[in-house]
């Protein structure tokens, strides 16, 4: 077991310095005596395992921070248990917010984003040849309809240098796209919907292309 003064004792191959420390020894013999019996009760009270774990070392790291509040008798185990069930009253509590958050987004999503009209599957041909950085790029040119400026805080670059990537990066794209009609797959002829505007058959223009947010 390793040391670290800042918090509790990791677990591992048992470290001699633990002996000249009454504190550390203490919380190591309360970790081995009943990690498993915490592990097993949380898992059994959340979905995901890795939360069970969370739930777990949060536990000990309260214990570690009152370790003169531990009994030191029987009663530990049930005071352990008592404090992963407050950390767990809190995991329930965080989840209950987020779902109820994800709820509202949902429904509200259609109103503020509406189905987008079939993508072109040549162009994301094209899109998924190029490198991650590029995507990225052109995308939120396109889907986000960010400027220049915006775009240089999202990556977190100057605004030159958005604009060379941005050249660069569609330079390439329309090398992807030439190469792909090369072998065949060109775009055809697209038919909309006169009402809606949606694509009832072929390929819609690509975008990112052809438009920039300025």
């Amino acid at each position: 077991m390793s040391t670290d003064p800042s918090g509790p004792p990791r677990t591992g191959p048992p470290d001699p310095a633990t002996a000249d420390d009454p504190h550390r020894a203490r919380f190591v013999r309360l970790f081995e005596a009943h990690q498993h019996a915490l592990l097993a009760y949380a898992v059994r009270r959340v979905a995901d395992p890795a939360d069970a774990a969370d739930v777990v070392a949060e536990t000990y790291l309260v214990a570690w921070r009152r370790l003169d509040d531990v009994p030191r008798d029987a009663q530990a185990r049930p005071w352990l248990f008592g404090v992963a069930r407050r950390v767990l009253a809190n995991h329930y509590r965080g989840e209950r917010r987020r779902l109820a958050l994800a709820d509202r987004l949902r429904s509200s999503l259609e109103e503020v984003a509406p189905p987008p009209e079939p993508a072109d599957p040549v162009l994301l041909t094209a899109l998924d040849r190029l490198a991650p950085d590029d995507r990225e790029l052109l995308r939120l040119v396109a889907w986000e309809e960010l400027a220049r400026d915006e775009i240089a805080l999202v990556l977190g670059v100057p605004r030159a240098t958005v604009r060379v990537r941005l050249h660069r990066a569609r330079r390439r794209l329309l090398a992807q796209l030439a190469a792909l009609e090369a072998e065949g797959d060109a775009p055809q002829a697209v038919r909309r919907d006169a009402r809606t505007g949606h694509v009832l058959s072929g390929r819609a223009v690509a975008r990112p292309v052809t438009e920039e947010a300025r």
